[in-house]
């Protein structure tokens, strides 16, 4: 079965597209093989943080990128939100912000 990524809003997408070159270029082809093979592929690149909530791990030289996601369809991902990490842990205004629109969704 195919999957297909979106975006919660042009935003979101514009985001990612900012990130760094060569996290962009690593989030893009993660992006591919999600498309490809589901969202499933192994831990290092796809992790559930609970509730129906789950990240896209990018990981470069120039950094540390998440791409946030919640399933809208049996197939279908919707990427909610994106960082760029500046410390080891993930921002709580973040992660609010990735459920708050996932809860939008779901509406």
């Amino acid at each position: 079965m195919k999957w297909k990524i979106t975006y919660y809003s042009q935003d979101v997408f514009d985001e990612l597209v900012r990130w760094p070159s060569k996290l962009s270029a690593k989030y893009l082809r993660y992006a591919d093989l999600i498309e490809e093979f589901g969202p499933h592929i192994n831990n290092r690149i796809t992790k559930a943080l609970g509730d129906g909530l789950f990240e896209i791990r990018v990981k470069a030289q120039e950094g540390i990128g998440r791409a946030f996601f919640c399933y809208q369809m049996k197939n279908e991902i919707i990427i909610l939100h994106s960082i760029i990490k500046k410390s080891q842990k993930t921002p709580k205004k973040d992660l609010s912000l990735a459920k708050k629109r996932m809860k939008e969704l779901e509406k």
